[in-house]
C-alpha cells in the first residue's frame, strides 16, 4: 500500500479435532501402497479401547467420560482408567451397535481435558490421545512382525519431525516379500527433540517399503514413491534416507529440564470474550506449547492447550469473572509452573452475536473485485465524515468526504458486484483509524475495533461478511500486520507528543475532554470535530517518557511562522516509541535489510513485529475478524516483515485459529495473499530474493536463533548468500504433458502473494503473459497468483495514474487474466475504465474526485438485481448505463465461461507444443469430485496446438467443434481482445460445455 501524509456435550469429528494442532503442517499425500487395504468388519458389538497420554497432564488419576453415538453420556466424571504402560492410561468399552463415541477426559476432581470445548469424537479399534491428537495405534504395543525362519535382519528407523510438526507418528510398511501393515502403521515413539523412531523385525528380509503418518490422513510417502528403507539403522529427514547412519539421538541427554514460568500474564474482557497473552518461555530445547488454565463461572476448570502466546477465549457467561494462569511445556513433556493469574470480568453478552462462517471453497474459483470501502458506495450519509483536510483538499468544494462509501452502500450494491460475475470482494482495512487522511484504512489505531464510519444500524461489518455470504460471495479483508498510525496503537502503546495551547497552536491542540473517546465518526462537543486530538498531546512531561529533549524549541519553524518544538510530532528516532513496540528508524535502502525493520513513512509506524507483545496484540485482533467469518485476508506491506516472523508467528496462528472455529478444510481454504511490492521487471527484484514476491511463498529451509530478531537477521543473510539460484523451484502450477498432477504443497508458508510483475507488464498482455510464464516455477503453486492490471497505489510500470491503454488493450487483459492461471481481480470501476489517466493518489493536495480514489456511487445509483454470477435480471437508473458498457459485458460473459470450466479456474498449464503468442493449454482433474477438465485458449492471436489429446472439442465462445485424430488442432486468430476456449468432450459430468453465453463486443 502507497501511503498518503470452551461446551462440555458439544460434539466434533476426531478429523477436525485433530486439525487443530495439525492443519497447515504438511498436505496430504495421496496414500501410500497398502493404505488403503482392507480393514476388518466390525463385529455386531463394538468395542474400543481408549489410551490417553499422562506425562502432560501429570493428574494423579484419570477418569473417561462417554457417550456412544446416539446413545447417553456416563454419570460425571465417568469410568476411572487404569495403568498401560509408561506415561499411559487405558479403558476398554463396549459400544452395542454404536461405530464410535463422544469423550472427555478429566482428573475426577474438576479438572477436564475437553478438546478446548469441542469434545473428542472418536471411533472404533485402538485409538490414542495425545496432547489433543487422536490417532489409531497402541503406543505399548511390541515392536513389528515375527522373524521368518532363516538369517533374522531388523531395522531401527528413525524420523524427522522438524519439517512436518507432527505430535504423533505411525510407521506404515511392508518387508520386502510381505505385506503392509494395517493402516495406520505402528506408532513410533520419542526419541529425543525432533525424533521419532521406531526398531521392526524384517524375517528374512533385508529391507522394507514404508511411509510415515500422523494418524489423521496426513502422510508423507516420498511424494507418492514410498521409502525404500534397509536393514540396521537408518534415518528419514527431509525426504532423504540415510542408511548406516549414526544413531541421531545418541549424543543427547534426556531433557529433564521444564521451561521458564510464563510471565507478563494480562488478561482483557470484551463483552463475553477475554484476550490472554503473556511473553514467551524460554527452554533448553524449545517450548513446544502453553497449557492456559481458567477457573471460574459455573463450567469449573478448563485446560486448553495452545501453541502461540496469545489466547482467544470466547463464548463464556456475561458478567463474570474468570482467572487464568499459564504453563509452557516443552517436547519431552517437562511442564513448567504455573505463572502469576491474570483476572478478567466479562460484561453484557451481546445482543447481536457473530454468526458468519467462511464459506470455505477453493478461492482459485472466485474473481475479485477490489474496493475502496469509503469512496465506493454511500448508503448512509450520517457516517459521512471529512476530517481535518476537507477544506484543504478541496473536497468540501466538491461536497465529498474523505469517508463517504459505507457497509450499507456495499451491502446495497452486491447484486452489482454479483451481475459482473465477481464472486470475492477485496476490502480496504476495517479497523478503526487516525490520521489527517486515513479513508483508506491503513492507518490502524485500534486494531479491535471497526471503524465506525463504516458502519450504520443494521449495517455493521457482521451484516456485510453474512450479506456477501449469503449470496455465495466471499470478503476478503485488508491487513495491516506491518504498522499502525502515527498516533500507535490503541490498546498496545499510543505516544504523547509535547503541545502547549498557547496563540500559535490553540487551533491545532484540542482542549481535553476526560470523557470524550476517539472513534472517527462522534463529534467532540468542546471541539466540534470528530477528528478532536485532546488525548494526544501533553504540556507536562509524561511518566515515563522516553523522548529526548521534551517541549524545548527546535529553532525550527512551521509555514506558518509558528515555533516547532521537539517532540511535538510522532518520529521514530526521537525515542518516543519503546523498542519493545516498534522500530526507531527510518528506511535508507529499500532493497536492504532495513526495509524490513524501519518506518516506511511518518504515518506509519513500524511496529516491532519481532516482538511478543506486538505478536499478541496482532493475533488477538485478528483472531476477531476471523471469528466474524471472513473468508481470506489480504495482507498489506507483507515484505516489510521478515519471512521467518511469518511464517513462525502470523500464519500458523491464522490457520490455527480457523482451524478451531471452523475446521481444517476451513483453514486449507482460507485465502491469504500477500502485498510483496517489486516495481521491477526482473524475476527476482534487483537480485535480493528477501524483496521478491516468490520468495514469502515458501517454508524456512534452514533453523535459525529461537529469537525471531536474530532469526530473522540470520535468515536475511542466509538466503542472500545463497542467491537467486538456489531457491527452491516448484511444478505445482504446470502440466506434466498433457496431464495434470497432484500438487505438493508441503513447502508452502500459507501466505500467496500478488503478482508484482505480471502487475508491472500489463501494458500490454503479451508482456504480462511473458513475464509471469518467466517467473512460475519460482512460486510454490502460481495458480494461486492474485492477478490485476492496476490498484490503489499504481498502474502497469509503476505508473501513478489508472490504466488508460484503452478499451481494447483492456479487453485483451481481461481476457488473458481470466483464462491464464491466477485469481483475475479487478478494482473497482476499471469495468467502465473509470478514472482512466488520472493521478491514483495525490494525498490531501488535490480533491479526491479528480483522482483514481474518486468516488463511484453515481455511476451505481438506482437499482439492481442479479439472477446468477455475471447475470442480470434487471437493473434501473444510472446502474443500468454502467452494465450497458463494453468491458462489463465482456467481464461478465468471461465470468460465465471461467466459472463453467473447472480447467480455467484451478488449472495446471503448459506451453509444449503450441505456438501462438498467447496460447496455453490448462487442465484439472479431481479424483474425489470425478472432474477432469482439459482446454485449449488462445488470446487475440492465432495458435497450433501438437501432441494434445485426440477427441471433440468445443469452443465456449463460439460454440464451434472440431474433431482432433492426429494429435493437432489449428485455430485461427481471433482478434484482439477476443479469444478462442476449445473444451475437449470427455462425456458425462465432463461434458464440453459448448457455446457459453452471448455474442458480446469482444467474445464473438
Amino acid at each position: 500500500m502507497r501511503r498518503t501524509p470452551f461446551r462440555l456435550l458439544g460434539r466434533l469429528s476426531a478429523a477436525a479435532a485433530a486439525a487443530l494442532v495439525l492443519t497447515g503442517l504438511l498436505t496430504p499425500s495421496p496414500a501410500p501402497p497398502g493404505a488403503g487395504s482392507a480393514v476388518p468388519a466390525a463385529a455386531s458389538e463394538s468395542t474400543a479401547t481408549i489410551f490417553y497420554y499422562t506425562k502432560t497432564k501429570n493428574w494423579s488419576a484419570y477418569w473417561l467420560h462417554y457417550a456412544p453415538d446416539g446413545g447417553s453420556w456416563t454419570s460425571v466424571p465417568g469410568v476411572a482408567m487404569e495403568p498401560a504402560c509408561t506415561d499411559w492410561v487405558k479403558r476398554t468399552v463396549t459400544l452395542g451397535s454404536a461405530s464410535g463415541l463422544a469423550a472427555t477426559f478429566n482428573n475426577g476432581s474438576g479438572v477436564w481435558d475437553n478438546n478446548a470445548g469441542n469434545n473428542y469424537d472418536l471411533g472404533t479399534g485402538t485409538i490414542t490421545v495425545k496432547d489433543g491428537v487422536v490417532a489409531h495405534s497402541d503406543p505399548c504395543a511390541g515392536s513389528g512382525t515375527d522373524p521368518e525362519p532363516g538369517e533374522a535382519h531388523s531395522a531401527s528407523v528413525y524420523y524427522s519431525t522438524a519439517t512436518v510438526g507432527w505430535t504423533t507418528t505411525n510407521l506404515h510398511y511392508r518387508p520386502a516379500g510381505g505385506a503392509w501393515t494395517t493402516v495406520p502403521g505402528v506408532g513410533m515413539e520419542t526419541a529425543c527433540t525432533g525424533w521419532m523412531k521406531k526398531s521392526v523385525d524384517l524375517g528374512t528380509a533385508t529391507s522394507m517399503t514404508a511411509a510415515f503418518n500422523n494418524g489423521n490422513g496426513v502422510w508423507d510417502n516420498n511424494g507418492g514413491s514410498n521409502y525404500t528403507i534397509p536393514d540396521g539403522l537408518s534415518t528419514v529427514r527431509g525426504g532423504k534416507v540415510t542408511a548406516g547412519a549414526a544413531d541421531p539421538c545418541e549424543a543427547a541427554a534426556p531433557d529433564t529440564q521444564a521451561p521458564s514460568t510464563p510471565t507478563k500474564v494480562a488478561a482483557s474482557a470484551d463483552g463475553v470474550s477475554v484476550v490472554l497473552t503473556w511473553e514467551p518461555s524460554t527452554d533448553d530445547r524449545g517450548v513446544t506449547k502453553y497449557q492456559v488454565t481458567r477457573t471460574g463461572g459455573t463450567k469449573g476448570t478448563v485446560v486448553t492447550d495452545i501453541g502461540s502466546t496469545v489466547f482467544s477465549d470466547t463464548g463464556l457467561e456475561a458478567k463474570t469473572a474468570y482467572r487464568y494462569t499459564v504453563r509452557a511445556v516443552d517436547a519431552a513433556g517437562n511442564v513448567s509452573a504455573a505463572s502469576a493469574a491474570a483476572t478478567a470480568t466479562t460484561g453484557e453478552k451481546p445482543t447481536a452475536p457473530a454468526s458468519g462462517r467462511p464459506l470455505g471453497t477453493d478461492p482459485r474459483r472466485d474473481p475479485i473485485y477490489f474496493v475502496l470501502t469509503a469512496r465506493f458506495n454511500d448508503g448512509d450519509s450520517t457516517n459521512n465524515r471529512g476530517g481535518s483536510q476537507h477544506t484543504k483538499s478541496g473536497n468540501a468544494a466538491n461536497d465529498d468526504p474523505m469517508f463517504r462509501g459505507d457497509f450499507k452502500g456495499l451491502v446495497d450494491k452486491l447484486d452489482y458486484i454479483k451481475g459482473l460475475g465477481m464472486s470475492a470482494i477485496w476490502i480496504t482495512p476495517v479497523v478503526l483509524n487516525r490520521s489527517d487522511y486515513d479513508y483508506h484504512g491503513y492507518h490502524g489505531y485500534d486494531f479491535y475495533e471497526v471503524d465506525s464510519r463504516l458502519e450504520s444500524a443494521g449495517a455493521s461489518y457482521q451484516d456485510l461478511i453474512d450479506a456477501a455470504h449469503a449470496k455465495g460471495m466471499k470478503i476478503y479483508q485488508d491487513v495491516v500486520y506491518n504498522h499502525s498510525s502515527r498516533w500507535g496503537a490503541k490498546g498496545l502503546f499510543t505516544p504523547k507528543v509535547y503541545g502547549v495551547r498557547d496563540t500559535q497552536w490553540s487551533w491545532y491542540y484540542d482542549e481535553r475532554n476526560e470523557g470524550f473517546e476517539y472513534d472517527g465518526l462522534t463529534v467532540e462537543t468542546k471541539s466540534g470535530k470528530s477528528y478532536y486530538n485532546g488525548d494526544l498531546w501533553s504540556t507536562a512531561e509524561p511518566s515515563g517518557n522516553t523522548c529526548v529533549n521534551w517541549g524545548t524549541p527546535t529553532g525550527a519553524t512551521s509555514p506558518e511562522g509558528y515555533r516547532i518544538y521537539n517532540c511535538q510530532w510522532p518520529n521514530p528516532t526521537s525515542g518516543m516509541f519503546p523498542k519493545a513496540y516498534y522500530h526507531n528508524c527510518w528506511i535508507g535502502n529499500w532493497e536492504g535489510e532495513d526495509s524490513r525493520s524501519c518506518w516506511l513513512h511518518e504515518d506509519l509506524a513500524d511496529f516491532n513485529t519481532e516482538s511478543a507483545p506486538v505478536q499478541n496484540y496482532l493475533i488477538g485482533a485478528y483472531d476477531k475478524y476471523i471469528d466474524m467469518g471472513v473468508d481470506g485476508f489480504r495482507v498489506d506491506t507483507a515484505v516489510h516483515i521478515p519471512r521467518t516472523t511469518w511464517n513462525r508467528r502470523f500464519l500458523p496462528a491464522i490457520q490455527e485459529r480457523v482451524t478451531q472455529q471452523f475446521g481444517a478444510e476451513a483453514a486449507k481454504n482460507f485465502f491469504v495473499f500477500g502485498e510483496v511490492a517489486a516495481f521491477v521487471n526482473d524475476k527476482w527484484n534487483r537480485g535480493s530474493v528477501n524483496h521478491s514476491a516468490q520468495f514469502y511463498t515458501w517454508k524456512e529451509r534452514k533453523e535459525y536463533s529461537a529469537d525471531d530478531a536474530k532469526a530473522a537477521l540470520e535468515m536475511y543473510d542466509y538466503e542472500q548468500q545463497q542467491g537467486t539460484g538456489s531457491q527452491p523451484t516448484s511444478t505445482n502450477a504446470f502440466l506434466d504433458g498433457n496431464a495434470y498432477h497432484t500438487p505438493d504443497h508441503s513447502r508452502f508458508s500459507g501466505m500467496n502473494v500478488i503478482d508484482m510483475r505480471m502487475h508491472m507488464n500489463f501494458g500490454d498482455a503479451n508482456n504480462a503473459y511473458g513475464n509471469g510464464k518467466d517467473s512460475d516455477d519460482s512460486y510454490n503453486d502460481a495458480t494461486y497468483n492474485v492477478v490485476y492490471v492496476d490498484s490503489h497505489d499504481y498502474g502497469p510500470n509503476k505508473s501513478s495514474e489508472r490504466y488508460a491503454g484503452g478499451t481494447d488493450a483492456w479487453a485483451e487483459n481481461m481476457s488473458l487474466m481470466w483464462t491464464f492461471r491466477g485469481i483475475p481481480t479487478l478494482y473497482y470501476g476499471s469495468e467502465i475504465e473509470f478514472q482512466a489517466g488520472k493521478k491514483i493518489d495525490c494525498g490531501p493536495s488535490c480533491p479526491l474526485a479528480t483522482t483514481g480514489r474518486a468516488y463511484y456511487g453515481a455511476h451505481l445509483a438506482g437499482d439492481v438485481k442479479a439472477s446468477g454470477f455475471g447475470t442480470v435480471e434487471s437493473a434501473t437508473g444510472a446502474v443500468a448505463d454502467t452494465l450497458a458498457k463494453p468491458l462489463v459485458k465482456h467481464v461478465q460473459r468471461l465470468n460465465q465461461i471461467r466459472r463453467a470450466v473447472p480447467a480455467l479456474q484451478m488449472g495446471q498449464y503448459s506451453t509444449e507444443g503450441i505456438s501462438g503468442s498467447m496460447a496455453y493449454k490448462r487442465r484439472y482433474t479431481d479424483a474425489a469430485s470425478g472432474t477432469d477438465s482439459f482446454a485449449l485458449v488462445t488470446v487475440t492471436g492465432g495458435a497450433t496446438y501438437t501432441g494434445i489429446p485426440n477427441g471433440t472439442y468445443k469452443d465456449a465462445v463460439t460454440g464451434d467443434t472440431k474433431v482432433v485424430t492426429g494429435g493437432t488442432l489449428t485455430v485461427p486468430a481471433p482478434g484482439k481482445g477476443n479469444l478462442r476456449v476449445y473444451v475437449l468432450d470427455l462425456g458425462g459430468e465432463n461434458a464440453a460445455p459448448g457455446k457459453i453465453g452471448a455474442a458480446g463486443p469482444y467474445l464473438k
